[in-house]
């Protein structure tokens, strides 16, 4: 039995449209728009795969050290499930073409009256 709630056309396409803005954003480092997709708050989170990162001040600071090279990536498996009109979860693996481990991300996105924002991300390797 089908959900209502669950991938409401109109709303998936809304969190894909900001999920592969999202991935555009990080490929070609543009830090304003990385910025702007995370909630702007002390409560979000951002584990990484070598940092763990608490509050939109630390994802911040993070943004603006890291290299600007080799971001490239090819996504694979994604899934986006929405729930509601408010809520979805973004999960998919990546790979470079450096042939680095397999890279898992997971997001916890949210509807603000700003519009759809990270509340939560992990991002991880695969150890071979």
């Amino acid at each position: 039995m089908k959900n209502e709630f669950i991938d409401r056309p109109a709303i998936l396409a809304q969190v894909n449209a900001a999920f592969y803005r999202y991935e555009q954003a990080l490929m070609s480092n543009d830090i304003p728009v990385l910025d702007e997709l995370f909630w702007h708050d002390s409560r979000t989170v951002r584990f990484g795969a070598g940092e763990n990162l608490f509050g939109i001040d630390a994802i911040r600071e993070f943004r603006q050290s890291r290299p600007a090279k080799g971001l490239e990536r090819t996504l694979e498996n994604t899934v986006i499930t929405t729930f509601g009109d408010h809520m979805a979860v973004a999960s998919t693996e990546f790979y470079r073409a450096d042939h680095s481990p397999v890279g898992r991300q997971m997001q916890t996105w949210v509807k603000l009256p700003c519009g759809w924002r990270i509340v939560a991300a992990h991002v991880s390797v695969i150890s071979e």
